[in-house]
């Protein structure tokens, strides 16, 4: 007890974290108690129990937990702060309590769960629900699913977010677990309930059976919608309501009303997205323009399928969409039309509303290709069109569909017709305007009267589905000119007609949704007054009431004309006969009246007249035959009438005529030519006028207007056209500038300013004047043209209407009219604002044909000059056309790149041709808001002041032509207030601060950007508070304060507080809507109070703005909403709650590295290209960081790029840096697809300050290095080379912590990028000022040597070491001590050599090296070490780099002995090599200078004994087995596409230690070689990849073969590659002539070494291996460069004669090999350098002077020496003497004298075959000389224990050669035994060799190249050629390959050539 009565004394809190049990169990009761007690939820007793929430569910003991969860439980609901501990104790619960067996532990953590939810923290809840679904646990998975099912149950579909559930049901279907199922299955059942066939398409994938069940049981479900029945904190007022309805009964009558009903839900927005533009056939852009249509048809096949996917993720499908476009538009295969016809529907139905941007594109093609008459193609067609239509509006097509609409095809105009009629039916009232109407019906007018009848039905269906879905009051002013019969199809059609009103308006029509209307009352759209509900029906009421016979206004002309419109049938009237027109006149004129007509007396024709005139003003309207009347007029003499006074009364009744009765275009037709004609005369002009204007009152002034100018600009009567103009400016006054069709006399007016007549001129101008009235400045681009004088009397005129207001209009306008006008006003205003009638009526060019693709292009070019050449190419087009039409070809996608342009110059231009394009193409502009417009507002962000001008100046123009709405739509506003960038957001805050107050309705979209202005309103920016606090109250005027101070729900509690005390101050001092046109006053007061207006009853209508939490672009979620009390609050603590956050979650929760294919190499290439700024700089300048952001734009999710160039907050960068970090596995494809583009911003932070960013790019950079390596990928240079230098910066950081990670990261980069390659980089870091750099960078160099050896010093060790030497004498003591240890490290590798690779020293710093190599405790011995601690050093580094496959990549045997200073023939040698083979294509900083390594080489191996090294081990045959090793190289299948570095990185594996390693590279290398088209590829790699394969052969010789653990078949294996590798080099003689001259003779020192290991015969088949070699050898001297071999074997002969400890055989063999060169000089001359050969031969006379040379045991190298030059000479005589020039001084060797001399005496050199018997005596005689020696050597070995096997071999060897030879000598002073032995050994050899003779052809397998073929020997064992043959001869039999003459003669000449060796 003592013990309990410790615990029992602690306080609450202390007792509930205590490590016993009991005294937690104690103190989770009391809490409880304390819990219940305390009443004050924001008690801080709460805060004490807030980090110990969690161990309360989590408790380890079960007893405990259980009442630990009562507490927390206890806790969540009455604790204020319990939300913040929401996700800890949620995961808890989770994982430690669902688990637990007892019930009630479960139910409590469900409970807890709920209680959450309840509290306001459903999001939270959810997704740690969703997390412990991934659980192996399934009890857990069984109680997470369950409380999910509880929570929708409880809260329903608006609280919990069903997409996220949805995504993971399919899963839990898929569960072993029996319970998981079945709970899965309950929880679909409650999903059901809520969102019915919503959730059909998710669950499509389950199991048949399971999908089964489950329709049974939704079957079941009752009809009516379910209702939550447990509430949000928030939500009491309804929980209140709900209670009172149980209380009454349950369900009320009316219930429904009061709760607005959850949304429907649409399964698109349940199906995941999916990428497929990765996923296209990486040759589908080629294919898709290949000249077979097979092939275009596999390339649309493939993405069809691809298409078919119900929802796509966005991306940039320009390409894809222009590639189909021209597919319809111009391939002549209907199947492949009718193919991309169906991708493209696919991909509109994917994609939705994203795809708008594409529609204006592909519509005008697919419209055009309606040509096509097959069903198959139309019907495709059709989907196409109508998949495209929901993804934009109608009236951003409309142009398109115009333009075709009066198309010669009649199948055109009658698709084009049915398209529309489908497209109506998605329509509202709202979303089919009167606007749209005015622009289709006299359209649809036309083709009514059309001759084909399928266009006349069309049209028909298009009228009466227009009528269906606006109402017949809407249409019929525009039908009037229809008769009856026509008249009734239309109503016909439209009683057949089934709207889809009920689905809104085109998928991406934000209008649409919210217009549909609940059955009570009639909701207005968003983009109208609240008021213009009841709009349509008043105008139709008031145009009926407003009692004249006659209309005011009508559109029936596309331009918009206004005209009057009688109502009767007789408007537009058949033109009568004159007999009718007699008898209807006769009917209504006196008799005498119509006698007297055409009397020959004028004054009988003046009283004819004055009757006719009686009657006419007595006339009814009715019965006024106009037409008759007007005919009988113009009857002889008619208006040639000669007496003005009868004339004058004719005009006069004209007018009379003209304005009491229904007037005609026919009947004007009658009158105007004479009105026009007598227009101009002194005493009849005034009365024609009259009749004019009155005539103008009947037709209209536009049409009258447009005839009377033609007509009179067709006579030459200048007094006729200046009155004619006069009465036009007149007119224009009295009726208003509306309608007029300027196009229709814009040209007569400049052929009346050119007119000789100055009347007419002056006329002209008053016109103008008048004109620019109402028109404005545009007018003056109709005259820029004119002549210098003309303009200035031009601009004299407008200078005087200069800031008058055009008069008041008094004629053609009637009172239903003039509200009719009022009102049109009104939607123009909402629709565009501006004068757009006016605009409309401005004749534009079609530019769309001289946009060209050259155009196009040339904007995209990577040249900055081309891009702006391109951007003026267009200026100038817009210029010249001065007004356009909206179609403007690629222009807005190309104009959009520049936008963007790294040049500032290019993007202001850019900008300024915006503008242009925006005062050109007028309100037509409105279609490339969202394509080109929202770029307009990115550019807002620029940090350049002058550039925000700029746009800030287009954004204005354009706003100008296209208003405010179009704008505010969508939510591509909200996503650019989303960048976090200051100068954005105060740039477009102001503006919408400016422009708002304007505005009398806004879209619904403007509550999307409500978050971004709460965010904007806590910004460490100033400017961008300031201009979000000047916003809001603009804000508020539209959305309601109710609206804005829900939204602040979804802030964080700490900025929910200022951001509502700001709403409260915005509220005080919020604008007032401005006032409807006072025409609209009545109709507007229902909404004069704003956003409360809507909160007076269930019975108003809605406002505009609808619930901001819905971003659902599909209708059903809009559809039902009707704003009632209380419905509100629900609305917004109920579904829109999550919306925001979740939608902003969405958009995280997507992939944050796009793959775009080829993304990476088109970045390549343009940097290589110089199109780009190659990423090299000392600080990164402001064009780096906008060329990087550019080019992340396309590859990088759009927030993540926004956190990464985030300009204020660097915790934004980290948090951004960590996501990249945690999906690094997950998007491993993506990261590398990125990878330059993140090494690059990892580069710019290299030069900030902030070290908490740097530190978290380091830990990325730590973790993503061996992440690549494990995935075997390595650096290309580009990336490289734009990280490498800048990481090396940061070496020399002041911390420590810095500096030892980037040293980690060094090491870490040497795994995937060669070691040699980072070595430069170093070098370079030791040139820095920076000390710590300086020190740090020889350290890492002196890494580097010590593990990778001395060849990993770059260009080459003695330059390297050279600069590492001189920082030995720095003044900074830590970079000396650095320099020393480096050279120390090169001492360890290659010894004493390193003091003359270092150069010259200070006698100081010579002292200090030298001190300090004796301190060293390693130290390399001279001779190399034995075999097992070149293993163990291997073993060693592989420790250090495991995985690593390059670890071992030039990397040099530590054994090499030392070496001498290279002599001067290396140096020239290399000097000349570098001269030969450098590449200056690649800068020298970064290139890897094979021929630098080779030098290297020259030097380095001039004093090893190769046999002492066994080098040569590496030298396998080529008996790979093919299929297993290809197999294991996929990604090097298309080397030929790959880039320089893969084939690097590929060659560097060659070397490795690895044998698996080398075998898989040597295979990538050999299946390239074998490929003809492939193999150039390696071309330039040559010399890498032959020093790659001697380091190898090495290797193996020295470490492999000697290590008894490795299996010989392995080795075997690997030689096999190696010289099948080389077969198959060296038989491309291209390939070959690559190889230098140092690389040449180390390869040859390896396979002459490897020859003559007797080790390789132990191997199996090992004599196969050797035969092989051989053949290589041959092929390695016919197929090299001639002089660079014949140079190497001298260099070799030189080598091997002065290394005493090497095998004679050696240097026989590189004998053998220079007298075969000797034999094929002949052939080669020609092709050799002969000062090159003479330098080489120079330098071996002179180590090796002709006395020396005699001293030597043999005389073979002498004769060989002698015959070289001997041959030399006869085959270029003496002007062998002229090929010395390299030789400096000649008088060092006998070279010159031996030349001399074998000139001179040789003559003509005709005793040359003489000479050649006589040199053959010789050398029997030599042979016979040197007998002794050599067998004396032979008994030697054989008497010695190492090596007497050795000498056995020898002895059988020479006495094959030389059958005559006598032992005796020999074996007489031996002993028995030893004769014995002798005879014993060389008759086993001897049965030995005779069995593997006849064995081995059978056993052995046949190269793949066919080397036994060729295989000739060369290693000593001259056997005759027969023997050979006959071998051969009986392989071939058991072969079948007998008839195979052209081996059999290879193999013969082969036999010859060596023999004659």
């Amino acid at each position: 007890m003592g013990d309990d009565s410790e615990w029992m004394k602690l306080p609450i809190d202390q007792k509930c974290e205590h490590k016993v049990w009991k005294a937690r169990l104690n103190g989770y009761e009391e809490a409880l108690k304390l819990f219940q007690r305390i009443e004050d939820e924001k008690s801080p007793e709460w805060g004490k129990y807030l980090g110990l929430l969690k161990k309360f569910v989590t408790d380890s003991n079960a007893v405990a937990q259980l009442k630990g969860l009562e507490a927390a439980l206890a806790y969540v609901e009455n604790a204020h702060l319990a939300g913040k501990t929401s996700g800890e104790v949620v995961s808890g619960v989770v994982s430690k309590v669902f688990n637990q067996p007892k019930a009630r532990a479960k139910e409590l953590g469900s409970d807890i769960c709920l209680m959450y939810i309840e509290i306001e923290r459903a999001e939270v809840v959810q997704d740690e629900l969703i997390k412990g679904l991934d659980n192996k646990n399934p009890k857990i998975v069984v109680t997470c699913i369950e409380t999910l099912r509880k929570a929708l149950s409880e809260f329903g579909s608006k609280i919990i977010t069903l997409k996220p559930v949805v995504k993971v049901l399919p899963k839990q279907f898929e569960s072993r677990e029996k319970a998981v199922r079945d709970e899965a299955k309950l929880l679909s059942v409650e999903i059901y309930k809520w969102i019915r066939d919503a959730l059909r398409p998710p669950l499509q994938g389950i199991n048949s059976v399971q999908l089964k069940e489950l329709e049974e049981e939704w079957v079941k479900l009752p009809t009516t919608a379910p209702k939550q029945s447990r509430f949000l904190r928030s939500q009491q007022a309804l929980k209140a309501k709900f209670e009172q309805q149980q209380a009454a009964g349950g369900d009320e009558a009316d219930g429904d009303d009061d709760d607005e009903p959850a949304p429907q839900v649409d399964p698109y927005e349940l199906l995941e997205p999916v990428e497929i533009l990765s996923k296209l056939p990486k040759d589908f852009y080629d294919k898709i323009e290949a000249k077979k249509w097979q092939e275009r048809k596999e390339a649309l096949e493939a993405l069809e399928t691809l298409a078919k996917n119900p929802k796509l993720e966005n991306g940039d499908y320009g390409d894809l969409v222009r590639a189909l476009k021209k597919v319809i538009g111009k391939d002549a295969n209907v199947m492949l039309v009718t193919l991309a016809a169906k991708c493209l529907a696919g991909l509109a139905a994917g994609l939705r509303k994203k795809f708008g941007t594409y529609a204006g594109h592909v519509v005008p093609t697919i419209l055009e290709k309606f040509k096509e008459k097959k069903p198959q193609v139309v019907q495709a067609l059709q989907e196409a069109i109508d998949a495209v239509f929901l993804t934009t509006t109608l009236q951003n097509i409309s142009e398109d569909v115009l333009g075709v609409m009066d198309n010669k095809n009649p199948s055109i105009k009658q698709q084009a017709s049915l398209f529309l009629a489908r497209s109506f039916r998605h329509c509202t009232q709202a979303t089919l305007p009167k606007s749209m109407l005015k622009a289709f019906c006299p359209a649809f007018l036309k083709q009514v009267n059309d001759s084909a009848p399928e266009v006349r039905d069309a049209a028909y269906e298009a009228l009466g589905t227009a009528m269906k879905v606006v109402g017949e009051k809407a249409v019929n002013p525009f039908l009037a000119d229809l008769d009856k019969l026509k008249l009734d199809k239309i109503k016909e059609s439209a009683d057949k007609v089934e709207l889809l009103g009920k689905k809104g308006g085109g998928g991406a029509e934000k209008k649409a949704p919210a217009a549909k209307v609940a059955p009570p009352a009639k909701v207005a759209p968003p983009a109208e007054n609240p008021a213009r509900s009841s709009g349509p029906p008043k105008k139709a009421s008031a145009a009926k009431s407003g009692g004249p016979p006659k209309k005011g206004k009508s559109a029936s002309a596309l331009s918009a004309k206004g005209k009057k419109v009688p109502e009767t049938k007789e408007f537009i009237e058949t033109e009568l006969s004159i007999e009718v027109c007699e008898e209807k006149s006769a009917a209504v004129l006196p008799a005498s009246c119509m006698q007297l007509l055409d009397s020959a007396n004028w004054k009988e024709r003046l009283a004819s007249m004055e009757e006719f005139q009686k009657a006419v003003e007595q006339m009814d309207k009715n019965e006024m035959p106009c037409q008759a009347l007007v005919r009988m007029l113009a009857k002889k003499p008619g208006w040639k009438e000669t007496n003005f006074q009868v004339m004058q009364m004719k005009l006069h009744i004209v007018g009379l005529i003209a304005q009491k009765g229904s007037f005609s275009k026919t009947s004007a037709f009658v009158v105007l030519d004479g009105l026009v004609d007598k227009i101009g005369d002194v005493k009849c002009g005034g009365k024609a006028k009259e009749g004019l204007t009155a005539t103008a009152e009947a037709c209209s002034l536009p049409w009258t207007a447009e005839q009377v100018v033609s007509m009179v600009f067709a006579q030459k009567n200048p007094k006729n056209q200046a009155e004619t103009l006069n009465w036009l400016s007149n007119a224009m006054k009295e009726f208003g500038f509306t309608g007029i069709n300027v196009k229709g006399f814009i040209n007569n007016v400049k052929t009346a300013l050119g007119a000789t007549n100055p009347a007419v001129r002056t006329a002209a101008i008053t016109l103008l004047g008048v004109m620019y009235l109402y028109m404005g400045a545009p007018l003056r681009m109709f005259f820029e043209d004119e002549k210098p004088a003309l303009l200035k009397q031009i601009d004299d005129e407008f200078e005087k209407m200069q800031g008058q207001s055009p008069p008041a209009a008094f004629r053609g306008t009637k009172k239903g009219g003039a509200e009719e006008d009022g009102e049109e006003a009104d939607e123009q205003e909402e629709d565009g604002g501006g004068a757009p009638d006016i605009m409309d009526l401005l004749p534009r060019s079609d530019v769309s044909d001289k946009i060209t693709q050259d155009m196009v292009d040339k904007m995209a070019d990577k040249n900055w000059k081309i891009r702006k050449e391109g951007l003026d190419e267009v200026a100038a087009v817009i210029s010249e056309a001065k007004f356009i039409q909206p179609s403007i070809g690629e222009l807005p996608m190309a104009l959009k790149g520049r936008l963007n342009d790294s040049n500032k110059i290019l993007c202001q231009q850019t900008l300024t041709i915006l503008q242009q394009i925006a005062v050109a193409m007028g309100p037509a502009l409105k279609q490339h808001v969202k394509s080109l417009g929202m770029p307009i507002i990115t550019v807002l962000g620029d940090s350049k002041t002058n550039v925000r001008a700029a746009a800030m100046t287009t954004l204005q123009a354009w706003v100008e032509q296209t208003g405010m709405k179009d704008w505010l739509e969508g939510e591509d506003l909200s996503e650019e207030l989303k960048r976090e960038n200051p100068f954005l957001r105060q740039e477009v805050l102001g503006w919408l601060a400016e422009k708002l107050p304007t505005m009398r309705t806004v879209p619904s979209d403007l509550m999307l950007c409500v978050p971004y202005l709460f965010i904007c309103l806590e910004d460490r920016n100033g400017d961008v508070r300031k201009k979000a606090q000047d916003a809001l109250p603009t804000f508020m005027m539209h959305l309601g304060y109710e609206k804005m101070l829900k939204a602040t729900g979804k802030l964080k509690p700490a900025s929910k507080e200022p951001v509502s005390v700001l709403l409260e101050k915005a509220r005080a001092v919020m604008p007032a809507k401005p006032a409807p046109p006072p025409g609209k006053a009545g109709a507007a007061k229902s909404s004069s109070g704003g956003a409360p207006a809507s909160k007076s009853g269930p019975s108003k209508p809605k406002p505009v703005i609808d619930d901001y939490d819905d971003d659902d672009p599909e209708p059903e979620t809009k559809s039902k909403k009707v704003v009632k009390p209380g419905a509100a609050k629900k609305g917004v603590l109920g579904k829109k709650a999550p919306v925001t956050k979740a939608k902003d979650e969405e958009d995280r929760s997507g992939v944050i590295f796009i793959l775009v294919p080829n993304g990476k190499e088109q970045r390549i290439k343009e940097e290589k290209g110089l199109k780009v700024l190659k990423w090299n700089f000392q600080t990164p300048r402001d064009e780096y960081v906008d060329q990087l952001k550019t080019q992340m734009s396309t590859c990088f999710a759009r927030w993540l790029q926004d956190e990464l160039f985030h300009a204020s907050d660097f915790q934004r960068q980290v948090k951004a840096i960590g996501v990249m970090g945690e999906r690094m596995e997950d998007e491993l494809e993506g990261t590398v697809s990125c990878l330059d583009l993140i090494l690059k911003w990892f580069t710019l932070r290299f030069f900030e300050t902030n070290s908490t960013v740097l530190m978290k790019v380091l830990e990325y950079l730590k973790q993503l290095f061996p992440t690549l390596s494990r995935e075997n990928y390595h650096l290309n240079e580009y990336e490289a080379s734009s990280f490498i230098p800048y990481l090396i910066l940061k070496v020399g950081e002041s911390k420590d912590v810095v500096r030892k990670d980037v040293r980690a990261i060094l090491t870490m980069l040497c795994k995937v990028y060669p070691a040699s390659k980072v070595f430069p980089f170093l070098m370079d870091g030791t040139k820095s000022k920076n000390s710590k750099q300086r020190a740090e960078c020889l350290e890492e160099l002196g890494c580097l040597i010590e593990n990778y050896g001395m060849n990993v010093c770059q260009p080459t060790p003695a330059k390297s070491l050279k600069e590492i030497a001189v920082h030995i004498g720095d003044r900074d003591n830590s970079v000396r001590n650095a320099a020393l240890n480096t050279v120390v490290a090169v001492y360890n590798v290659c010894g004493d050599q390193v003091y003359k690779l270092i150069g010259n020293l200070s006698e100081k710093e010579m002292s200090m090296l030298e001190e300090r190599v004796k301190r060293s405790a390693k130290k390399t011995p001279a001779a190399a070490p034995p075999p097992n601690r070149q293993a163990a050093e291997r073993e060693r580094l592989q420790r250090e780099h495991p995985s690593n496959p390059n670890a071992t990549f030039m990397r040099k045997p530590a054994q090499q002995p030392q070496e001498e200073v290279p002599n001067k023939l290396n140096q020239a040698r290399a000097q000349n090599a570098e001269r030969e083979h450098s590449h200056p294509s690649i800068p020298k900083e970064f290139q890897l200078d094979l021929d630098m390594i080779e030098n290297d080489h020259t030097r380095v191996s001039e004093l090893p004994d190769l046999v002492q090294h066994k080098l040569e081990e590496l030298l396998e045959p080529i008996m790979m087995p093919e299929p297993k090793i290809r197999s294991v190289s996929p990604h090097f299948d298309d080397l030929h596409n790959s880039t320089a570095s893969t084939i690097n990185f590929v060659i560097s594996q060659v070397a490795s230690g690895d044998i698996n390693t080398s075998i898989q590279a040597l295979a990538q290398i050999d299946e390239v070689l074998r490929q003809e088209d492939k193999a150039e590829a390696m071309s330039g790699h040559i010399d890498q990849f032959l020093i790659a394969t001697f380091m190898q052969l090495r290797l193996i010789y020295n470490t492999h073969m000697a290590d008894d653990r490795l299996d010989k078949k392995d080795i075997f294996k690997l030689y096999s590659c190696i010289i099948g590798n080389m077969l198959s080099l060296f038989s491309m003689e291209s390939l070959a002539r690559e190889a230098s001259m140092g690389v040449l003779k180390d390869l040859m020192h390896g396979l002459i070494t490897l020859m003559l290991d007797a080790r390789v015969e132990d191997i199996e088949d090992g004599q196969q291996l050797i035969r092989s070699v051989n053949l290589l050898v041959v092929r390695v001297l016919e197929k090299s460069d001639q002089t660079n071999i014949l140079s190497a074997l001298l260099v070799l002969l030189q080598d091997s004669l002065t290394t005493s400890s090497g095998s004679p055989m050696f240097a026989e063999l590189v004998m053998k090999c220079l007298w075969r060169m000797i034999r094929f000089l002949p052939e080669t001359i020609n092709s050799i350098n002969l000062d090159r050969i003479l330098l080489d031969v120079h330098n071996f006379m002179k180590v090796f002077p002709k006395e020396k040379l005699k001293q030597l045991k043999s005389d073979v190298p002498h004769r060989t020496l002698k015959t070289l030059l001997h041959t030399l000479c006869k085959l270029t005589g003496a002007k062998i003497l002229d090929h010395m020039s390299m030789i400096e001084n000649r008088n060092e060797s006998e070279l010159e004298a031996h030349l001399r001399r074998v000139v001179k005496h040789s003559g003509n050199f005709s005793g040359m075959k003489s000479d050649r018997g006589t040199e053959k005596g010789q050398d029997d005689r030599m042979s016979k000389a040197k007998v002794s020696d050599i067998l004396s050597e032979i008994f030697k070995k054989i008497g010695s224990k190492e090596n007497t096997k050795e000498g056995l071999t020898e002895l059988y060897e020479y006495k094959q050669k030389y059958s005559d030879a006598d032992l005796e000598p020999f074996l007489r002073n031996t002993s028995q035994f030893f004769q014995s032995y002798v005879e014993r050994g060389l008759r086993m050899i001897e049965s030995e060799r005779e069995g593997k003779g006849r064995i081995q052809p059978s056993s052995t397998v046949i190269p793949q190249h066919g080397l036994d073929s060729g295989s000739v020997p060369l290693n000593g064992e001259e056997m005759k050629p027969a023997v050979y043959y006959e071998r051969l001869k009986i392989l071939r039999q058991r072969q079948g390959l007998e008839n195979n003459s052209r081996q059999a003669q290879l193999l013969q000449q082969g036999e010859g050539e060596l023999h004659e060796m």
